[in-house]
């Protein structure tokens, strides 16, 4: 018998929840993995978005691995977490977690993990400093 609380489950706040179509397919029928970095971007900029009271843009990306294929029909949740926040960047752990379109497989499968850096933007496009009440959240 295995206690249900050493059971893994997602690390953040559930930012994008999305349904995995055939149009987001490979040759092969699984849902891309471009898609999915899509997803978890843009996740990641609603995340940030929040923190920095506007605009934001992704700088950099983390390695990821891909733990197992996402099927069309999948229900795809991208979960964001705050890391840090800096001057200008805000750091954001985003994790994909799917719900298989089986109703006899109602468990949750973690997909992939990355660090995104996002950096605040003005309405010109450059860098601005994230405002001194975000940094308290944490």
């Amino acid at each position: 018998m295995t206690d249900l609380d050493d059971a893994p489950a997602p690390r953040g706040d559930l930012t994008l929840k999305v349904l995995a179509s055939r149009q987001d397919t490979n040759l092969y029928g699984d849902i891309s993995g471009g898609w999915l970095v899509n997803q978890m971007d843009q996740a990641a900029e609603l995340c940030a978005g929040r923190q920095a009271h506007g605009r934001t843009a992704t700088v950099a990306i983390e390695a990821m691995d891909f733990l197992c294929p996402v099927r069309i029909g999948s229900v795809v949740g991208i979960f964001t977490a705050v890391r840090e926040i800096g001057r200008s960047s805000i750091t954001i752990d985003v994790e994909v977690w799917i719900r298989s379109p089986h109703e006899r497989d109602p468990e949750m499968h973690k997909v992939t993990e990355a660090r995104f850096v996002m950096v605040a933007l003005d309405d010109n496009g450059r860098i601005r400093p994230v405002p001194d009440s975000s940094r308290e959240d944490l």
